[in-house]
């Protein structure tokens, strides 16, 4: 019986892997996912030097063989620093997509499962964030916070929950009015059961490509508002700071902002071909 179970799980697994290899983009993007990862919890080990250590002699020096990267304004060595700073921005990019997609999980199904005045209670409260421009509410709230990579990732999360809130909800209003959902709830099944037990797991495939994707939206936003100031502080290694320092000696020392800007672009590259292959994998229509 066991056997039994167990074959249509394996039948699925081999059917998505074989979609992934299928899709060179899907595999590019997994690549860099795990190539950034790996960088972050290895980063000790792969950075040459200490990202913070000042060499006044070897200030805004070129790519070479002791600095792959160069050197910015205090000497210090910018391969070391965005090995670092990588830590710091999935750090903050997860998180950020975590605590919106938790907050709005919740009150999405909630909102679509009760109905009524609290529906469209939640959901004028979801409009409303989503009326103003993220990086604008965002800069105002962590203009009230203070500056900080922490305050940032607060004010981020705060404008990010309601893209999770209408997802889920627009998912658990169809999934409620389901044949199996009316006969567990005719068997006895309670409400919170029938919501996190039935209804919200249905709800999950959607959610976790959007969170595939907004992990690279998230660090940009991140660098986005570290580089006007308001996000991580130097010396901090954030790769937003250093392009804002970087930015003062572009023509000169061109490598400064440009290695920073190259790891935004390829991680964001990285985590929306990862989030397009989550999609093909799980949308049940593609799959046919």
């Amino acid at each position: 019986m066991w056997k039994e179970d167990v074959k249509p799980v394996l039948k699925e697994m081999r059917y998505s892997l074989h979609m992934i290899r299928q899709s060179p983009l899907t595999m590019i993007g997994i690549g860099i996912f795990l190539g950034i990862i790996l960088v972050a919890i290895f980063a000790p080990y792969i950075a040459p030097y200490d990202p913070n250590e000042i060499n006044p002699p070897a200030l805004l020096q070129p790519p070479s063989q002791q600095h792959f990267f160069g050197t910015d304004e205090a000497g210090r060595d910018i391969f070391s620093r965005i090995v670092y700073g990588s830590r710091i921005s999935l750090k903050a990019g997860f998180t950020i997509t975590i605590i919106a997609m938790i907050v709005g999980s919740i009150i999405g199904i909630i909102s679509a499962y009760v109905g009524g005045v609290l529906d469209s209670i939640l959901m004028r409260i979801a409009d409303i964030f989503l009326s103003f421009p993220w990086i604008v509410m965002a800069m105002a709230i962590t203009a009230v916070l203070g500056r900080g990579i922490t305050n940032t990732v607060i004010a981020l999360s705060i404008v990010w929950w309601p893209i999770y809130a209408r997802l889920i909800r627009s998912q658990a209003l169809s999934i409620r009015e389901m044949p199996y959902i009316e006969a567990i709830k005719a068997l006895g099944a309670s409400r919170l059961r029938r919501i996190f037990i039935h209804i919200f797991p249905n709800c999950m495939a959607p959610v976790l490509v959007q969170a595939s994707l907004d992990v690279g939206g998230a660090i940009m936003w991140c660098a986005a508002l570290s580089f006007i100031g308001l996000g991580a502080q130097p010396p901090a290694p954030e790769w937003g700071a250093m392009i804002t320092i970087g930015s003062h000696y572009l023509r000169e020392s061109w490598w400064y902002a440009t290695f920073p800007g190259i790891m935004i672009l390829v991680v964001v590259l990285g985590f929306n071909l990862l989030g397009d292959g989550l999609r093909d994998i799980l949308d049940p229509n593609l799959r046919r």
